[in-house]
């Protein structure tokens, strides 16, 4: 009946829905431990918190989207998997002595097609996010990404990307191991691929550790989802040494599917249930898979060739603009 906004951290736009939630619980026991019928107050607590949730969500900022789509009860990659693939199997390594658990890959059946599939994976709770890295894939990680894709590409497999991370891992060991040519390695293979790629942007996109999987022929991305070229926390802190300017570094950096769309950046926004996709994972999951399957076999009717010029021209065009002598 409610979302799970209460087992994390409290963001401050959701304190109205979770006064009503609680109002709404304490009632339902009031009724289960009593004999009064309070069933039509319940009925007016219930239409007011449905009203009040496509209030807030209608109003979001960029900031506030970040935060959202931050809180740990968000599905994962691996969530999404099992909803809407079957038969599917995680595939490890990147045959050069790294296995990154932050970026996940493996073969499914969607519906009749067998895929390959990719996705950035953050952790649950605590120790789940520090066994994964908060989500930020090492070199390792995406050249086992690389190696599935080759696979992918050299049997005919077409690729799901969903990408959900705050960057690729910046530490010192992934420089030393080959960060930046190891993303850069990604981008230009992708370019080359004949399959159809499908990238989607679940979560936060941030930077060059998004870029790493999200090349491809179609690129979606759900409503409450942001894609950036950094966070807005070290923006503000570079422009104006201050990251409590992160709001209006969020405005600026148009970071909202509404928004790049409008830039051309993505291709299609996918709807998610009042709330996020946190409110309702399985509604998310088929919402995501129906577009999936529908945008998959249209790119399945284009020639190799047909598939790869579209792809060019589609990243050819993007930043291009027109300028008006008046």
């Amino acid at each position: 009946m409610t979302l799970n906004y209460k087992k994390g951290l409290m963001l401050d736009f959701l304190k109205p829905v979770t006064e009503i939630e609680n109002q709404i619980t304490y009632l339902y026991d009031l009724m289960n431990y009593s004999n009064y019928d309070i069933s039509q107050e319940l009925d007016i607590l219930q239409e007011e918190l449905v009203l009040l949730k496509k209030e807030i969500f209608q109003c979001l900022t960029p900031l506030q989207r970040l935060h959202l789509v931050r809180q740990a009860e968000r599905p994962t990659t691996l969530d999404y998997i099992q909803y809407f693939l079957d038969d599917w199997i995680e595939l490890h390594g990147d045959r050069g002595g790294a296995d990154d658990p932050a970026l996940v890959g493996g073969i499914g059946r969607l519906n009749n097609h067998v895929v390959l599939f990719l996705g950035h994976q953050r952790g649950k709770d605590t120790k789940d996010n520090v066994a994964r890295n908060f989500g930020m894939p090492s070199p390792g990680g995406y050249r086992k990404a690389l190696r599935l894709m080759q696979y992918a590409d050299r049997f005919g497999l077409p690729i799901l990307t969903f990408i959900d991370t705050p960057g690729a891992w910046a530490g010192i060991e992934a420089e030393r191991l080959g960060q930046g040519e190891a993303i850069a390695m990604n981008l230009r293979e992708m370019f080359s691929f004949t399959v159809p790629i499908l990238c989607t942007v679940i979560g936060e996109g941030g930077s060059g550790g998004a870029l790493g999987i999200g090349i491809g022929d179609c690129l979606l991305m759900l409503e409450y989802a942001v894609y950036t070229v950094a966070t807005p926390e070290a923006c503000a802190a570079i422009l104006w040494k201050n990251s409590q300017q992160s709001p209006e570094a969020a405005e600026a950096l148009k970071i909202t599917s509404s928004d790049l769309q409008i830039l051309g950046i993505i291709d299609k926004i996918v709807p998610e249930p009042v709330g996020g996709s946190q409110a309702s994972p399985q509604k998310a999951a088929s919402t995501l898979k129906s577009i999936l399957v529908q945008e998959l076999e249209s790119l399945l009717l284009l020639t190799r060739d047909e598939r790869k010029q579209l792809r060019y021209k589609k990243f050819r065009k993007m930043g291009t603009f027109y300028e008006y002598q008046i």
